[in-house]
């Protein structure tokens, strides 16, 4: 976490330099905990729910409470590899605001968790085709290549810590 703690706030962590992996580490967590528009294997409109049919009761209020369980442990997860985790969002010379605590990590992670839900209103629903040209065509290359950009820009020293000074 300390590779990420710096003067500039918010601009010190690595959200920046790994954008597109961020976004596709959220996209993919969506499509991961099968909420809308990656939940192919139900619909609203269907007459029976698919996989829900077998449960009833106390194991399908369970079922649920996993799903949403993955949700909360996708958005600490982001907080914390790409947003800093309990760092503040704002600089270390603003004081107070400027001060790391769990509440940060706990901000960041509502308002990843507030993204599934504006997900779901925003987007409509993907065909099974169009999330795998998604994963196999856009999400795979782009990650190979961002990783392999990232670890020249590390090594020369532009981004975090490089073995090159």
């Amino acid at each position: 976490m300390r590779a990420q703690a710096g003067p500039y706030g918010i601009f010190s962590n690595f959200w920046l330099p790994l954008l597109p992996l961020f976004v596709i580490y959220f996209v993919s967590g969506v499509a991961e905990t099968n909420r809308a528009p990656f939940d192919v294997a139900e619909g609203e409109s269907e007459i029976v729910a698919g996989f829900h049919v077998e449960y009833s009761g106390a194991p399908f209020a369970v079922f649920f409470l996993t799903e949403y369980a993955n949700m909360i442990l996708i958005s600490f997860l982001a907080a914390v590899l790409f947003w800093g985790g309990w760092l503040s969002i704002f600089p270390a010379s603003w004081g107070v605001l400027g001060a790391p605590g769990w509440w940060w990590l706990f901000f960041k992670a509502f308002v990843f968790a507030f993204f599934y839900l504006w997900f779901r209103a925003a987007f409509p629903r993907y065909r099974y085709d169009q999330i795998m040209r998604l994963g196999w065509k856009v999400f795979i290359p782009i990650a190979m290549v961002w990783i392999m950009v990232a670890g020249v820009l590390a090594y020369y020293g532009v981004v975090g810590h490089g073995v090159a000074a």
